[in-house]
């Protein structure tokens, strides 16, 4: 069953440019995962500073994988300096059928 969820932060003022800079390369390397299917970030057309990122993972163990890759604890670790929040918000998803 695909695990698939939405982060949501907000970046602080004077933050946005490294942000997006570790964004674009997060997204490079999570697109890469083998248990990835979806990760696609996105900017609030209206507040550019608010972040919403769509993912959906294979699986139970693809998530597990993507959460503790290195390069993801890195990016956490100094995108807590960048945003307003303690750390993104995630929503997780339930598919209708």
């Amino acid at each position: 069953m695909t695990k698939t969820l939405y982060a949501e932060f907000t970046v602080k003022s004077g933050s946005e440019e490294r942000v997006a800079e570790m964004m674009r390369e997060l997204t490079e390397k999570v697109r890469q995962e083998p248990g990835n299917q979806l990760f696609l970030p996105y900017t609030r057309q209206t507040n550019p500073r608010e972040y919403f990122v769509f993912e959906v993972y294979e699986d139970d163990a693809a998530f597990q994988e993507h959460i503790t890759a290195d390069y993801g604890a890195k990016f956490n670790g100094e995108l807590a300096a960048h945003i307003e929040e303690d750390g993104s918000v995630l929503t997780w998803l339930d598919a209708v059928n």
